[in-house]
């Protein structure tokens, strides 16, 4: 319906109105934080960062994790970040998405997940189903702060496999590939930060540095399941450093 539509658009506005109520501040803070340097490694001292930026690729990644929790068998994420083509992207493979049609909301399920603001909260407890939870918001408001932001995932019960991508702000989708699939399960999710909403104009150093140490992180937390950065296989524990 218009009021639907209407209702999705002010909720989009809102959130790009407000992203302190949804990521923080996205503002340039200064403060002690532990980091991964090329060339010093892992240390302490203070860095210039966004939250805003760094809390949508947390909640990327923090997803991919999270997919251990729905699939043991899961063994693999890699982070990939590129400073000047300003793209990130974290793959993993984990189960991947039902690549089957919402019977209400008749959109792809991956669409649903990282493209939609759904509008009625009994929505919010089909995707709970579906994304074991609270993931569903924070991965679409990495897609509202990019100006590209890319899902791909091959699901081996519907046996197909998926891809969107999405434009300024959520605000223009693509049409979304789907291909017969039989292969193994993967979900990728690949994005372009919209700098402009951080008051950046490239991915820092000192962001890259706190990146890379939350790589680390997980490579550290998450058991049987091995990290890669930047197609470097991250230590499971910082002791090994």
């Amino acid at each position: 319906s218009v009021e639907r539509i209407y209702q999705k658009k002010t909720q989009l506005e809102h959130i790009l109105l407000r992203p302190d109520s949804y990521i923080g501040s996205v503002e340039p803070v200064t403060q002690q934080m532990w980091v991964f340097d090329e060339d010093a490694g892992l240390n302490c001292r203070d860095v210039t960062f966004v939250p805003g930026l760094y809390k949508i690729f947390d909640e990327i990644l923090v997803n991919a994790a999270d997919n251990k929790q729905r699939d043991k068998g899961m063994s693999c994420i890699k982070v990939n970040i590129d400073p000047e083509n300003n793209t990130i992207s974290v793959w993993n493979n984990g189960k991947g998405i039902p690549v089957v049609e919402h019977k209400v909301e008749k959109v792809y399920v991956p669409a649903l997940i990282f493209g939609q603001l759904l509008t009625s909260s009994n929505y919010d407890d089909d995707e709970k189903k579906v994304t074991g939870g609270r993931n569903g918001y924070g991965a679409k408001l990495c897609n509202i702060f990019s100006t590209k932001f890319t899902v791909e995932t091959a699901c081996k019960q519907s046996k197909k496999c998926f891809k969107q991508t999405w434009y300024d702000n959520m605000g223009r989708a693509g049409e979304a590939g789907i291909k017969p699939f039989d292969g193994e399960e993967y979900t990728c999710i690949t994005f372009r930060p919209d700098l402009a909403k951080f008051k950046m104009s490239i991915l820092d150093k000192d962001t890259v540095a706190l990146m890379t140490r939350r790589a680390y992180d997980i490579a550290g937390s998450a058991k049987g399941v091995r990290v890669f950065f930047n197609s470097k296989k991250l230590p499971v524990s910082y002791c090994d450093l």
